[in-house]
């Protein structure tokens, strides 16, 4: 590769990319540790900005990946893929965006390495991306070879959702315990919210569980010992994740039935309140018509007391009407 890249000493900012598309480079010693030695550099870290132009440029030119984990990175597909060419294991895999982004959600974070490079590329912050690099900025854990550190990404992203998993959780009980209580009036909107976060985390645990299973079929044979016990255990994590999503999707569904029941129970009850006021109501409309006709023979027309009767009459067969529906109703 021959276009001149900016030394790991260089202040780049890690949310912001430089005029390589280059977030930031660092350098390790066969300890782990970070160094800014060139000569004790045993592998090499380099993030880029996917979207930028010259970052895609040098991501193509890179020579030393195998044409497919190429491909991989320019593909302007965002599906969640993994494999292993020539040394090189490659994917695309779910991260949380960062929390100061412009919504809280599942975006992408594209890898690749060998043992003495590893290669990301994003196109927002990251959330486990940057807790990785603080770590490896503070020097608070050693990263003695790209497995180790692609590992810590991926267990800080499980993490975050397993974070986020509780969230919906608390939130689940929450509903619940309204629901429970009969103060579910305005629970409809928070229930869907938590089931379309629950759908998009669990179905990406379901493809994390299916990715690491296809590279442990797939590649068996080829994967050195690490990086197979790096993909079984984050395959074993994700698989728990996984089955959590499962039982609170459970749960949802739960909740919704019983809120439709709550409403198909609260709509019976208006609609029985609304026969028994219209059978109550007939009688009195129907004496109310004969009595306002404008024709002659009318009974009562001539007696003073002849208003009060009518009335009487028609609230007493209104109260026989009432009592009728209401014994009919409680015989149902």
């Amino acid at each position: 590769m021959n276009i001149a890249l900016p030394a790991e000493g260089t202040d780049l900012s890690p949310y912001l990319p430089d005029e390589h598309g280059l977030f930031f480079i660092y350098h390790f010693t066969a300890e782990g540790v970070r160094t800014r030695d060139l000569a004790q550099a045993h592998w090499t870290w380099r993030s880029y900005q996917i979207t930028d132009l010259h970052a895609r440029q040098e991501i193509g030119a890179e020579q030393a990946l195998p044409a497919p984990a190429r491909d991989a990175f320019l593909a302007p597909s965002h599906g969640c893929h993994i494999d292993y060419e020539d040394g090189w294991l490659y994917g695309d895999l779910p991260d949380l965006k960062h929390d100061f982004s412009e919504a809280r959600g599942l975006v992408h974070f594209r890898f690749a390495f060998n043992d003495t490079m590893l290669i990301g590329a994003r196109k927002q912050p990251l959330e486990s991306v940057d807790a990785v690099r603080k770590v490896v900025e503070n020097g608070s854990r050693k990263f003695r070879s790209p497995a180790d550190l692609i590992e810590a990404v991926m267990g800080q992203s499980l993490d975050g959702m397993s974070v986020e998993l509780g969230k919906l959780a608390d939130t689940l009980d929450g509903i619940e315990d309204r629901v429970v209580r009969d103060a579910w009036h305005n629970e409809r909107q928070a229930l869907v919210e938590a089931r379309r976060q629950l759908v998009v985390i669990h179905r990406q645990m379901a493809t994390l569980t299916n990715l690491f299973r296809h590279l442990d079929h797939a590649h068996r044979d080829e994967l050195p010992d690490p990086i197979n016990d790096m993909a079984a255990r984050l395959s074993h994590r994700a698989q728990t994740l996984y089955h959590d999503g499962e039982q609170l999707q459970a749960r949802t569904r739960l909740l919704q039935d019983e809120l439709m029941a709550k409403l198909t129970m609260q709509s019976n009850q208006l609609l029985y309140i609304l026969s028994v006021m219209t059978a109550v109501l007939l009688p009195m409309t129907i004496i109310s018509g004969l009595f306002g006709m404008n024709v002659g023979g009318l009974p009562l027309v001539d007696t003073p007391v002849g208003f009060w009767v009518v009335t009487a009459v028609s609230v007493a067969i209104a109260a026989a009407t009432y009592l009728f529906v209401r014994r009919l109703g409680r015989g149902l």
